[in-house]
């Protein structure tokens, strides 16, 4: 705690010099208030003040419904009053004609600093959270009610996406009638808690599986080796297939994220669909400046075009992933069978619930699933179309859609579209069960967010964030990293007490020479160049002595069929990158720091 109080009163005197306004009373606050209310007046408190603070500049004042963790003084808070005095006028409350950018910046900068940090919820917290995603549950049960009870919404939304869609779904499926697709494991943990390279070897299926992906075909190397393995597998009926495991992960100290670990076998036949739609999303000229998997930059340049023109919102969706009905999915591929069994062979139907034991699933997928990120993106796209289509009147041909390109675009849950249809798009998003998250979302003002990135009037405001504690031994590997890294990204904003600050926690722990951020140990960014202690006579490369982080994979030997099934399920033509991958896979189990030397790039 001592050391988060130092960090964020150094960020205070960074703002003091960058906007000249006196701090002094800030930090006594700040102070005063941890005392009492301890790490959550960081983490939960001046996050909410931070939410307020946009608001405001979404409406154009200062409203005293906001901020009611803090005393006003005339029309704004007293806290950081010297900066929102640039921003807005405190007699009236509203925002000034050209409000300081830089005082922006050291709002959120200061107030957003401990938001999001790695660390575990209390108890009644987690509860909480599993508590509203069973609620969610019943919220999509009845906004899908209320959406095929009403033919005219479903004929329209069935005729959007197919316009949207219909080029990929049909190359999709064609691939899947023809078995040009091949199926991989992804990284993470899987419910039956198989990883690394056991799960080349795994011998469970289900039956809705086995009817459009026979695991002959896809759980083994040969044809003969899955005849002499048949009595091996164990095909799980319907009623008793593995269901996904609902955990939480850290999130903000307000609220943890609620995600589902999928089984093994589910998560290794969505990665050949998921794969499919990324491929050929990114083949149609159409769809793909409207849409994307991979890259959040074309949003985030969206978001700074809005910022400066006022031509664009940037929308922001609550819950997104749990609201995403599997009735959405369906009547979007309802034109396409063969992928819609795909899909539905691969979407685990049951969830273990802490705390609710075994429930039968509404929603498409919650995050976990390989699947649920492509067709939250392309629904909520299907919805925005749709609004769009009710403010012109006319029924949406390509030509339209053509004609909104660098105008619309959803990644995931951050959606921008034209301001003038704003209202149609929300009204919608809402009929059909989805949450606009009001505080997060920009259409009126001159802030707009997206993929994290934030500006104002076309100027970037964008934050650092810290996002462990800091390290105290040299032993606290993930936290040293962590810290450099905020270092790092402070020195490039120019926060320079801030990072002589953690220089000096950093260089008690360890060596921290100046190099580029391509260094393959832990260095320090400096616009004066790297260092170098000695040359690499074989390379000609200088060379500097500092940390190195060694992380070991847990040993996970793997031979016989299953490195061959690896070998085949490879993809491209060069070798694995790692030599040893069939002898240790998965994510470390450990890892700690070399003092040695090591390349300055």
């Amino acid at each position: 705690m001592k050391s988060l109080m130092l960090l964020l009163s150094s960020v205070l005197h960074d703002m003091e010099t960058l906007c000249c306004v006196s701090t002094s009373l800030d930090i006594k606050t700040i102070e005063t208030r941890v005392k009492h209310e301890g790490l959550s007046f960081l983490t939960i408190t001046l996050p909410d003040f931070a939410k307020d603070f946009e608001r405001s500049l979404e409406l154009g004042k200062v409203d005293h419904l906001l901020f009611r963790s803090f005393a006003f003084q005339k029309g704004l808070p007293r806290f950081l009053g010297g900066f929102l005095d640039r921003v807005f006028d405190r007699s009236s409350g509203c925002i000034l004609l050209n409000p300081d950018v830089d005082c922006i910046f050291a709002i959120r900068q200061i107030t957003l600093l401990c938001g999001k940090m790695k660390l575990p919820c209390s108890d009644s917290r987690v509860a909480s959270a599993y508590d509203g995603f069973m609620e969610c549950e019943l919220d999509v049960i009845r906004s899908t009610g209320r959406l095929l009870g009403n033919a005219r919404t479903v004929r329209a939304y069935q005729r959007v996406s197919a316009l949207l869609f219909r080029s990929i779904f049909s190359q999709i499926a064609n691939r899947l009638y023809s078995g040009e697709y091949m199926p991989k494991h992804g990284p993470g943990s899987t419910a039956d808690r198989i990883v690394g390279n056991h799960k080349y070897g795994i011998r469970e299926w289900s039956l809705r599986l086995e009817e459009e992906f026979p695991f002959m075909e896809h759980l083994s190397s040969s044809f003969g080796l899955a005849i002499a393995n048949l009595e091996c597998v164990d095909v799980r009926e319907p009623w008793n297939e593995r269901p996904v495991r609902v955990i939480t992960v850290p999130k903000t100290l307000k609220t943890p994220r609620i995600i589902a670990i999928e089984p093994s076998y589910m998560q290794f036949m969505q990665q050949a669909i998921l794969e499919m739609i990324v491929e050929e999303t990114n083949r149609d000229y159409i769809l793909k400046p409207l849409l994307s998997s991979l890259d959040q930059i074309p949003n985030q340049e969206m978001a700074k075009i809005g910022s400066l023109s006022g031509e664009l919102a940037t929308l922001d969706l609550s819950e997104a992933s749990d609201r995403v009905s599997n009735q959405h999915v369906r009547l979007m591929l309802s034109r396409w069978p063969l992928l819609d069994r795909a899909v539905q062979a691969t979407r685990s139907r049951k969830a273990d619930v802490p705390g609710y034991g075994l429930h039968h699933l509404s929603k498409f997928a919650s995050m976990g699933s390989a699947l649920c990120f492509p067709f939250e993106s392309m629904v909520f796209l299907t919805v925005v179309f749709m609004g769009i289509e009710q403010e012109l009147m006319h029924p949406l041909t390509m030509r339209d859609i053509k004609s909104f390109h660098g105008k619309v675009r959803v990644y995931g849950d951050d959606i921008i579209v034209p301001t003038e249809y704003t209202r149609s798009v929300v009204d919608l998003l809402e009929a059909f069960g989805f949450k606009v998250n009001q505080r997060k979302s920009f259409w009126n003002g001159k802030f707009r967010e997206s993929c994290g990135k934030e500006y104002y009037n076309g100027h970037d405001v964008s934050i650092t964030r810290v996002r462990r504690m800091l390290p105290k031994q040299r032993k606290h590997v993930e936290e040293l990293e962590s810290t450099v890294s905020l270092r790092n990204q402070l020195y490039l904003a120019g926060l320079w007490k801030t990072v002589n600050y953690l220089d000096g926690v950093i260089e008690r722990l360890i060596p921290f020479p100046a190099t580029l951020d391509t260094a393959p140990g832990l260095g320090k960014l400096s616009f004066l160049g790297f260092e170098s202690h000695k040359l690499d006579s074989d390379l000609q490369r200088p060379l500097v002595r500092g940390a190195i982080v060694r992380r070991r994979l847990p040993v996970d030997r793997l031979d016989d069929y299953g490195a061959l099934l690896k070998f085949f399920l490879k993809r491209g033509i060069h070798p694995h990158a790692d030599k040893n991958h069939l002898e240790r896979a998965g994510r470390p189990d450990s890892a700690n720091i070399k003092i040695g030397y090591f390349h300055s790039y």
